[in-house]
């Protein structure tokens, strides 16, 4: 396997991380994960102009220029056969003696980016999965893509040691978004999701489904979702880059749709897929 590593595609046992690059030492750092299909790379422009916006707002300057950097991820999609998979890309500050303060202007940043393995999980997609919830105890800057991860790794983990496919987290009551997943809701045909601010990622996989959602005449109302009214609700789903649109059939112990994904939720499924590069709808037909 090949990956790029700052200016070079090098062999995956060339590539060493130093012991004082802040990404390792200080989770100081940013990073995507794009889609293939059939080779083609789905919404590249938007994964890293938000690369580019999350690294900007914590100060770091991307290595390349977003034009430069799509040609070197065209690069190494081509020269590791990637047909149905992904690329994993992240930006750290650099290497520098520890220290809080940002290193000088001398120290240039360090980017990383290889294939990573990606399927869709066409039978989750079709029965549905079952969530828990949990206090969201995160930083107030979830609208950065950053390297710091913690409690979401935690959550995903007690997700995962309950039996449960992942954790929703709530925030003074209100429902943000998932482990690694935004989060919808479905009332009398409208779908719901949370406001895009700075307690969730805006995913770009959320901006597809509103897409979608607004080409299938489907309501799409952004505002935040009480936990305590979820009874109110009838279908709910997760989404993101890796398993695009997931119904979701309980959340701890309510279950939603009869246990079974709702056909508002089936709909955008469908929506979204219309988006897909178009031999990749032609192989789901």
């Amino acid at each position: 396997m090949k990956i790029l590593m700052n200016q070079e595609l090098i062999d995956r046992d060339q590539a060493k991380v130093d012991i004082e690059d802040r990404g390792y030492q200080f989770g100081d750092g940013v990073y995507e994960v794009i889609r293939v299909y059939d080779g083609e790379i789905f919404t590249m422009d938007e994964h890293l102009e938000r690369l580019k916006r999350s690294a900007g707002e914590i100060k770091i300057s991307l290595p390349y220029d977003l034009e430069e950097l799509k040609d070197r991820v065209r690069e190494l999609v081509s020269v590791n056969g990637v047909w149905d998979g992904g690329i994993y890309m992240q930006v750290t500050r650099g290497v520098s003696a520890r220290n809080h303060l940002f290193p000088g202007p001398d120290v240039n940043a360090q980017l990383v980016a290889y294939p990573i393995p990606s399927k869709r999980p066409a039978e989750l997609q079709k029965t549905g999965v079952e969530v828990i919830t949990a206090e969201d105890m995160r930083w107030k800057r979830c609208d950065i893509k950053s390297l710091n991860l913690l409690w979401n790794v935690m959550a995903k983990q007690e997700a995962s040691d309950a039996g449960k496919y992942e954790t929703v987290f709530v925030r003074d009551g209100v429902i943000t978004e998932g482990s690694s997943t935004n989060f919808y809701a479905v009332k009398d045909g409208t779908v719901y999701t949370h406001p895009a601010n700075n307690f969730i990622l805006n995913g770009i996989t959320r901006l597809k489904i509103i897409e979608a959602c607004r080409n299938a005449g489907v309501k799409v109302v952004e505002k935040e979702i009480p936990a305590a009214d979820l009874d109110q609700y009838e279908e709910a789903f997760i989404s993101s880059t890796t398993i695009e649109v997931m119904p979701v059939v309980k959340i701890d112990s309510r279950p939603f749709s009869s246990g079974r994904p709702g056909p508002v939720t089936l709909s955008i499924q469908k929506a979204f897929r219309d988006l897909l590069p178009d031999r990749e709808k032609n192989r789901m037909v």
